[in-house]
């Protein structure tokens, strides 16, 4: 395997969050329409259950507010999480200036 594939499927599976994050910051969603956006913007699917997974724990850790409306549950990002997609940002920019 090329180091290159392996650093990109690192980057997009681990961070799943991040990808999230970023896909709440524009508008709020709800967890089934995240995969397929997931892979229309990144060009990646994610499993089911992880996006769910990931979706639980941001709201845990207070990066994302969900509501139940409509018989679904959407999710919006908080203020939280909002800095931590910023410092992510900063963090991938300083890598690449380097």
């Amino acid at each position: 395997m090329r180091f290159a594939e392996r650093l990109k499927g690192k980057v997009q599976k681990e961070n799943l969050w991040f990808f999230v994050l970023i896909l709440l910051s524009t508008e709020e969603r709800y967890g089934f329409e995240l995969r397929g956006l997931i892979n229309e913007k990144f060009g990646f699917w994610s499993g089911n259950v992880t996006a769910y997974r990931v979706l639980y724990d941001l709201e845990r850790s207070g990066m994302v507010k969900a509501e139940a409306r409509d018989r679904r549950k959407y999710y919006r990002i908080t203020e939280l999480g909002r800095q931590e997609v910023r410092e992510a940002k900063a963090f991938l920019q300083a890598l690449l200036r380097e």
